[in-house]
């Protein structure tokens, strides 16, 4: 019996947590336009969260696509196709590796990161005190971050998938000998601008990269001012954000796709 109590206090909790995200949603979408007063604080913010990761993601989309174009030149060698392995390659990074891997990398580097920083703004009471100069935090704080990760991620994206069909084809033509022409004609001819480029990269990354700019801004927001707060939030902002983007990649393929 209280095993079972214990598992619904979870599955409520969790629900409670959805619906207050929800509605903290509601709140950043109703400040943005008072937000944008403070042009230059989001600016900064996309620096942060989108230029300062251009490292991680580019080296990542690199050897994700080195790995990928090797791996389907040997199960693509079995049935002699392997003229068709530029083609696959940018079809699984541009419909589902691109998009997922990216938002889950910019989770780890970037939405700790702005978890733990305004989680120390809430435990430092800078929150309180911008409250008692009638300085609308979530206006100031909030929604430049909020933004700056909507505009970061798709561009990111974008990184991602040039170095991941990179490596892809320093793999597949400089080191396994397939054909270049043959390489970008069969990616030209197969890949689609709508089905894969913007379903797959535009749509799938923009919302991404919205949920993890709000599960990283509502743990900060409503983390308790302590250390152990601070933590605890950075942690479950990685854990929920990870498991939102697998979730709702399965919901963008089943409903675009």
């Amino acid at each position: 019996m209280s095993a079972q109590l214990a598992r619904d206090n979870i599955v409520i909790r969790s629900l409670r947590q959805i619906g207050e995200c929800a509605l903290f949603l509601l709140q950043i979408l109703a400040s943005v336009p008072r937000s944008l007063r403070h042009v230059r604080e989001t600016v900064r913010q996309l620096w942060f969260v989108g230029a300062m990761s251009l490292i991680i993601i580019m080296v990542c989309g690199l050897f994700v696509g080195m790995v990928l174009g090797l791996q389907l030149y040997d199960v693509l060698s079995i049935f002699g196709g392997t003229s068709a392995t530029g083609t696959v390659v940018a079809i699984a990074i541009y419909r589902e590796l691109g998009p997922v891997v990216t938002a889950l990398l910019f989770a780890g580097r970037a939405g700790t990161s702005v978890t733990a920083e305004i989680g120390l703004m809430r435990a430092t009471d800078q929150i309180a005190a911008m409250e008692m100069m009638a300085v609308d935090p979530i206006a100031y704080v909030v929604a430049p971050r909020f933004l700056a990760g909507v505009i970061a991620m798709p561009l990111l994206c974008c990184v991602f998938c040039a170095l991941g069909i990179f490596g892809g084809h320093l793999v597949g033509v400089s080191w396994l000998g397939i054909d270049n022409g043959t390489f970008w004609s069969n990616m030209t001819a197969t890949v689609d601008l709508v089905k894969d480029v913007i379903n797959g990269v535009l749509w799938k990354s923009v919302v991404f990269g919205a949920v993890v700019s709000l599960i990283a801004v509502y743990q900060g927001y409503t983390t308790p001012p302590t250390s152990e707060g601070v933590a605890y939030a950075t942690t479950r902002t990685v854990v929920a954000s990870s498991i939102a983007i697998l979730a709702l990649d399965f919901v963008l393929t089943a409903f675009l796709m």
